[in-house]
C-alpha cells in the first residue's frame, strides 16, 4: 500500500504536465482580441507567456449614450429640412398602412370565401386545408406587415 502512494503521486504530477497547453494571443483586424489553445485557429498569433494572468471577463460594454462624432466634413441637415423629411415619410407610411389594411379586409374576404365553398372532391380535410393554406398565408402577410409599419411610424419623432 505505502508503495502505491508514491507511484500515484509521481503518475498524478506527469498528467498535469502533459495537460498543459499553449495559448496564444490573437488580435483581428478590427482590433478584437482573442485566446485560444488551438494551434490551427492560432496561425499569425503570439504565444503568450503561461505566468501572466489571463481575464475571461468580456469587455465592459460601450455606452449607448454617446453618439458617434462625425466628421467635420460629414454634411449637415438644417432641423427644418429634417422635420420636413420627417413629415413626408410619415405621409408615406401612412398611405403604405391604409394600403396594407386594405389589402387585408380583401384577403380575409377571399379567405372567408373560400372557407364557405365545399368541392365535390375534397372528402379528405387535408385537401381543403391545402386549398385555403395560400389564402392563410396572405392573410398573415397582410397582418405582419400593417404589425411592421405601425411599429415604424411609432418609431418616428
Amino acid at each position: 500500500m505505502r508503495l502505491h502512494l508514491p507511484l500515484t503521486f509521481l503518475l498524478a504530477m506527469c498528467a498535469a504536465q502533459l495537460t498543459h497547453a499553449e495559448i496564444y494571443k490573437c488580435v483581428d483586424v478590427e482590433g478584437r482580441t482573442t485566446y485560444t489553445n488551438d494551434r490551427s485557429i492560432a496561425r499569425g498569433c503570439k504565444a503568450i507567456q503561461q505566468d501572466q494572468p489571463i481575464s475571461s471577463m468580456p469587455a465592459p460594454p460601450r455606452s449607448s449614450n454617446a453618439a458617434p462624432a462625425s466628421p467635420s466634413t460629414f454634411p449637415k441637415v438644417s432641423p427644418n429640412d429634417q422635420r420636413a423629411r420627417d413629415d413626408s415619410r410619415r405621409q408615406v407610411l401612412d398611405k403604405e398602412l391604409a394600403t396594407e389594411e386594405t389589402a387585408l379586409a380583401e384577403a380575409q374576404k377571399q379567405l372567408s370565401e373560400q372557407e364557405s365553398i365545399r368541392q365535390g372532391d375534397e372528402r379528405n380535410y387535408q385537401k381543403v386545408l391545402d386549398r385555403l393554406q395560400p389564402f392563410k398565408d396572405k392573410v398573415e402577410l397582410h397582418k405582419r406587415n400593417i404589425e411592421a409599419l405601425r411599429r415604424e411610424i411609432s418609431n418616428l419623432r
